[in-house]
């Protein structure tokens, strides 16, 4: 139903037929035959250069011939002894970027083996079975807080808890995941796979959840330090940064990130409001991903407005293209100025940029457009992390993760480095590592 406030903002744009096509898996999965045909295409390089372009060091070669020569679930067990949320990354790694990019079929042929496609086909064979493919080590009496349920702490405290330590984890909201559950489109991650992945990694034993406990308000860190035997961080980036211009207060300017989870959570699709006329701030993932899905909900018109070139866009050029060919307009050199309306957005006013010296201004020049819901997509920002050294507004670590608070490690996007959800499962991984190391004093 419209709003008074904002007129043009509505729900039920599309029908249920119209909303079950747009939001259809972004790639069906393989089938068998398909499968070997794509693992067919592999050079099964020796050194293989996909191998070094993953976060999470798998080894590409060898699962991609596990399953040519039809043993899906070995490849399987060697995507996750490194990986323990390859289901996931299969379906959002921005393997075009990463391991397909470096890929010697796309250097000679410009067309790679589908890496991500062939880890989704492995991975789904074996989440399939009954059963958890790793088993517990003998318990060590050691107990490690792990704060958050995204990525990076899930990678943490499955492989703690595969060396035998007992895990606690502290999740603010009501549903494990984090970003996985509540940030990253719709159609790339359909049939509620986020929450079944949670369910699988948690069949390994030894880890406990406690929702609705919050770094800072019902849990604090020194608390935690007095506990455990050791803590670990992976709150992700919990700010959402503002724009600070005339009209940026009025009805229909919101945050990109709300606006995703809102449709993540949505029992009915066709209940979240969507407007005729959307401009989206930004040119990140979190952008495109707001852009593509404002499009689909049944939105007119939707730019997405980037302060430098298409070129310096931190989506990669298959978002890019994707966000193209669902019909959004890639406005780029512009940046906001003022919102203009009456109570709420009816027009946006973006100033034409320029680069100098490295930095972006504007030239004076400007345009309006029409926006009844302006979604931002700026960034984030850490929430206060006191006690801890910072770099670059997130908790300083060493290489394992070891931040300036004895016994507290952390990882994933509250530390500095990319903010991809296979780098957060490395980083998650390696921290739990070395804490097994600094409570037993064994190697790795």
């Amino acid at each position: 139903m419209t709003s008074p406030q904002t007129p043009g903002i509505t729900s039920g744009r599309l029908s249920q037929e119209q909303l079950a096509q747009n939001f259809e898996d972004l790639h069906a999965p393989y089938d068998g035959h398909e499968a070997a045909v794509a693992a067919d295409r592999c050079y099964f390089c020796h050194d293989a250069p996909c191998v070094t372009a993953c976060p999470t060091d798998i080894d590409i070669p060898l699962f991609i011939r596990q399953i040519s020569t039809g043993m899906s679930e070995a490849a399987a067990r060697t995507i996750f002894e490194q990986n323990i949320l390859g289901g996931m990354c299969a379906r959002v790694c921005p393997t075009e970027t990463l391991c397909e990019e470096a890929c010697v079929r796309e250097t000679a042929e410009g067309k790679p083996v589908e890496i991500g496609r062939l880890q989704r086909f492995a991975t789904d064979s074996l989440m399939a079975r009954q059963g958890h493919p790793f088993a517990r080590a003998a318990a060590t009496g050691k107990r490690v807080a792990v704060v958050g349920a995204g990525p990076a702490g899930l990678a943490c405290a499955h492989r703690l808890a595969m060396k035998g330590h007992e895990v606690v984890i502290y999740e603010a909201k009501p549903k494990p995941g984090g970003l996985n559950e509540y940030g990253i489109a719709t159609y790339k991650t359909v049939d509620d796979f986020a929450a079944r992945e949670v369910e699988w990694l948690l069949g390994i034993g030894g880890i406990t959840i406690e929702h609705g406990r919050s770094l800072g308000v019902e849990v604090s860190l020194e608390n935690l330090n007095e506990n455990f035997d050791a803590v670990f961080l992976g709150i992700g980036l919990g700010g959402v940064n503002l724009l600070e211009l005339d009209g940026g207060a009025l009805a229909g300017v919101e945050d990109a990130v709300s606006f995703i989870s809102a449709l993540r959570q949505a029992e009915d699709r066709a209940a979240v409001p969507v407007g005729r006329n959307v401009v989206v701030i930004g040119g990140g993932m979190t952008a495109v991903d707001a852009a593509v899905q404002a499009k689909l909900l049944g939105a007119q018109t939707v730019t997405l407005a980037y302060r430098r070139s298409q070129a310096e866009m931190p989506a990669s050029r298959y978002e890019q293209e994707l966000a193209a060919s669902k019909g959004v307009h890639l406005l780029c050199n512009v940046m906001p100025v003022a919102m203009h309306g009456d109570g709420a957005v009816a027009e946006i006013e973006l100033e034409y940029t320029q680069v100098v010296e490295g930095r972006v201004t504007g030239t004076g020049e400007t345009v309006r457009l029409p926006a009844d819901q302006v979604f931002r997509a700026i960034g984030q920002t850490l929430a206060p992390a006191d006690g801890l050294d910072l770099e670059s507004r997130k908790i300083k670590v060493s290489e394992t993760g070891r931040t300036s608070m004895d016994g507290v490690w952390a990882g994933g996007d509250c530390t500095p480095g990319e903010d991809l959800t296979v780098v957060a499962v490395a980083e998650g991984r390696d921290a739990a590592e070395d804490i097994h190391s600094a409570l037993t004093g064994a190697a790795g």
